[in-house]
């Protein structure tokens, strides 16, 4: 049994991956994350981090990776430069940390904070139809790309493979109209022969 006796750990189904542990830090159990997002609420909204192992057996991964936990239970966590540094319940010194590294994280979607109106987060523009003014269906969002100063969404036809041309459009009111979350569906002003 784990998760404090309640029975076997139940992985959420809506679990997105939001950064990795890179390193321990200090000796008290601490340790760094690298974030996946230039801002990581999402890290300081849920104190329960699900764990799986690098894909990679690289020079950065957990040497025990048998021995990662399936649940970190987060007790503290703060931002440290460019990146986090948490510590976790049953993470009590420097070793338990440095076997942590490479571990990869993930947060269940619904323990998110709340966007504000006009925001939204990359993992649910995903998979979102795209049409211009005109009604025609451009394609899917099937990817973003942040380039500083604002997003861009990759949009590919419907049924083309990755190696066919994608549009590239820039997230920003000129160019994007309205996005409904519960329609899945980006409205744009954005020409087929851009």
């Amino acid at each position: 049994m784990d998760d404090a006796g309640q029975g076997a750990l139940v992985w959420p189904e809506d679990a997105i991956e939001v950064g990795c542990i890179t390193d321990a830090w200090g000796v008290k159990g601490w340790f760094k994350v690298k974030p996946f997002s230039s801002d990581p609420q999402a890290l300081f909204s849920s104190r329960r981090w699900f764990v799986k192992p690098s894909e990679s057996a690289g020079p950065g991964a957990s040497i025990r990776t048998a021995d990662l936990p399936a649940l970190l239970k987060i007790v503290a966590v703060k931002n440290h430069g460019d990146g986090v540094v948490a510590q976790a319940q049953d993470v009590s010194d420097r070793a338990g940390a440095e076997g942590l590294r490479g571990a990869r994280l993930f947060i269940s979607r619904g323990s998110f904070p709340t966007a504000g109106p006009d925001e939204f987060y990359w993992v649910d523009l995903l998979g979102l139809a795209v049409f211009n003014r005109e009604g025609v269906h451009l394609g899917d969002v099937v990817g973003l790309i942040d380039t500083g100063p604002h997003s861009v969404i990759r949009v590919l036809p419907v049924g083309a493979s990755e190696a066919a041309e994608e549009r590239l459009i820039p997230f920003v009111a000129a160019f994007i109209d309205s996005v409904s979350l519960p329609q899945r569906r980006i409205s744009v002003d954005w020409g087929l022969d851009y």
